[in-house]
């Protein structure tokens, strides 16, 4: 029942804050909702056997209510149940038109994110797949910034696309189970040739690349993150993202493996690429946000190398990395908000001396700068570790090559760090106050985090075994 819960509490509370009229009961309720969904998601956690939860749902079709909550499912659910929360608390102060349908939209994307990590069924994975989608196509479009529009609807084709060739994959896979299902199981047990499996990774691998993204399917992602609200910026790359590196994980390397193994020196090829590719587009930015989204597009790179090694230690350091991840870019999103609405502005050019006026938000900074580059003792080393240690494995020269992104990540974030809270106070800067409250609660509770996991990382290594 518990796993079920994860579903049903942000459900629930996301179609009932639309009748709200009162900003202060809808941010009251949203924020409850995430926070025992976080408790559930803990619980989970603890226990640590599998959890199924079965029901009939589609029997005419062979479709099953089926949630399975092994350990990489639990540590994204984890990661979602604590991002919700944070989010929620980071922006209480905000006021939004329309706050309950806002609000709404946020909980009913969170329940689609759960299921898309909870699904054993393939038809639910992709019902959970666009549920988690749509919400965020009109957060975009009502409330992203001047150039929302246009974005979104780039944003909607390149998912739109990769939607049409994954239902085309799962329903092909579908028709060739022994017992006419969508379980996660019969697809695990199907038997395809070569061409058939090649056709099905094709499919398959280009809908969840278009969402991780990788290269060349990374394209929608900067200017997403750039235009939406920020709010909705921090599910979109601690969370969202990880739809497609999970799915590759759960769904197509287990059911078509032969295709996977010939084809991954050619995916690795293109993560490597897309790593040194975003990391010296992100040395070249002005922008904050931008900065950032080339980093993860980066660290997301090294993620998708790391899966097609077929290497275990490197899935372990991918699983554990997806959760220090959305951890760590959910903190920078959180700077860049704060800057952006004290300051009015998020180019580095125009920033800078924020030390000596917000030392608490230069002190906290540092710590997410140095774990975006995975420095030792925080908690994106052991991760990042593991994952460099199965490429090696595979092939020396592409994990020299792969090796290139740590030193350009160090260069384009402590590039960030000093033109951001070093140097000399200018008139944008002098008016510039510290952190406190609620978002300073926030991101202590992010670096503590952080430490926590990268002097503790056992067990989150246990969890995803």
């Amino acid at each position: 029942m518990l796993v079920l819960l994860l579903l049903l509490i942000p459900l629930i509370t996301g179609l009932g804050v639309f009748a709200f009229k009162n900003d202060r009961q809808v941010k009251t309720i949203s924020l409850v909702s995430a926070t025992a969904t976080t408790i559930i998601a803990l619980l989970l956690v603890f226990n640590k056997a599998t959890i199924i939860y079965d029901a009939s749902w589609l029997p005419s079709l062979g479709a099953r209510f089926t949630l399975r909550a092994d350990g990489m499912a639990k540590i994204l659910c984890l990661l979602t149940a604590i991002a919700y929360p944070l989010i929620f608390v980071t922006i209480h102060d905000r006021n939004y038109k329309s706050s309950a349908t806002f609000y709404g939209l946020m909980l009913l994307t969170q329940v689609g994110l759960m299921g898309v990590f909870l699904a054993a069924d393939a038809l639910l994975f992709y019902f959970f797949w666009e549920l988690a989608l749509i919400p965020v196509y009109f957060l975009c479009s009502i409330w992203g910034g001047e150039k929302r529009i246009s974005v979104t609807f780039k944003f909607f084709i390149y998912t739109f696309v990769g939607s049409l060739l994954m239902l085309t994959g799962l329903l092909y896979l579908y028709f060739h189970t022994v017992d006419q299902s969508f379980a996660w199981e019969s697809f695990k047990a199907i038997s395809l040739n070569g061409k058939e499996q090649a056709a099905i990774f094709a499919l398959l691998f280009i809908a969840f690349a278009i969402k991780m993204p990788i290269f060349p399917f990374h394209t929608w992602q900067p200017d997403a993150y750039e235009q939406s609200p920020t709010a909705v910026t921090m599910v979109l790359s601690a969370i969202m993202v990880k739809m497609g590196i999970y799915a590759v994980l759960r769904w197509l390397i287990p059911v078509v493996p032969m295709a996977a193994s010939q084809h991954a020196h050619m995916v690795i090829t293109l993560s490597v690429i897309g790593m040194v590719y975003a990391s010296l587009i992100a040395i070249k930015q002005d922008d904050v946000k931008r900065l950032i989204a080339y980093s993860s597009i980066a660290h997301i790179g090294l993620m998708s190398a790391a899966m097609f090694t077929n290497n275990t230690a490197a899935t372990s350091g991918v699983m554990i990395q997806m959760f220090n991840h959305g951890i760590n870019v959910l903190g920078l999103w959180i700077v860049a908000e704060v800057i952006e609405q004290q300051l009015g502005t998020r180019k580095l050019s125009e920033l800078g001396g924020l030390a000596q006026k917000a030392p608490a938000m230069a002190i906290l900074l540092v710590v997410l700068s140095l774990a975006n580059i995975a420095l030792p003792l925080t908690n994106a080393f052991v991760g990042e570790f593991l994952m460099f240690n199965g490429l090696f494995q595979y092939n020396v020269w592409m994990m020299a090559v792969a090796g290139t992104s740590i030193i350009l990540a160090a260069v384009y974030t402590l590039n960030m760090v000093q033109k951001v809270i070093y140097g000399e106070l200018n008139t944008i800067t002098a008016n510039a106050i510290d952190i406190s409250g609620n978002v300073k609660l926030v991101l202590v509770l992010i670096v503590l985090m952080i430490v926590a996991f990268g002097i503790f990382p056992q067990y989150l290594i246990e969890l995803v075994k």
